[in-house]
């Protein structure tokens, strides 16, 4: 499931970042995600609402693009707290890796670096055929397949293993 979530996250050079504002409503915003040392990583402009956001609620929902209709490329959630990088020398390493990876370097003193701190996540993906939904989510590690019982509904939960060993 870690590769997976490798691939769904970074694989497209963007993912979607759900924070709650202060008023209690979700805001959404597009992100440059970063894998570095096993940690899903993400920077933000200096003082930017999304940062503010999570200076003030560190709690957040990181979603992978979906580029299709179908859903069959899936969508991959991962839910859990943002936090806050300090350490001057984390933050460099983090730069020095960005401008090696990417070709753009941090100013990483006029932006924001988060760590996301995983709570659960989660993978939905449809067999374009069938109309199948297929869900992975860990922890618990769990699988199943709900088939398709029409256009816009699918049955109960079938385990299976296809994602997760």
């Amino acid at each position: 499931m870690a590769r997976l979530g490798q691939e769904r996250l970074t694989g497209p050079g963007v993912v979607l970042v759900a924070t709650i504002r202060r008023d209690g409503t979700p805001r959404v915003s597009p992100v440059e995600p970063f894998l570095l040392d096993g940690d899903l990583w993400l920077s933000m402009m200096w003082q930017s609402a999304k940062a503010r956001d999570l200076l003030r609620d560190p709690r957040l929902l990181v979603h992978s693009v979906v580029t299709s209709h179908d859903g069959a490329e899936g969508e991959f959630k991962v839910r859990g707290t943002a936090r806050l990088e300090t350490r001057p020398a984390v933050q460099c390493r983090y730069a020095k890796a960005v401008a090696a990876s990417l070709g753009w370097r941090p100013d990483i003193e006029r932006s924001h670096l988060f760590a996301v701190d995983v709570s659960t996540v989660s993978y939905i993906s449809y067999n374009t055929p069938t109309g199948d939904q297929h869900v992975a989510m860990w922890p618990p590690a769990r699988e199943f397949v709900r088939r398709a019982t029409s256009d816009t509904s699918v049955g109960d939960p079938e385990p299976i293993s296809d994602i997760i060993s």
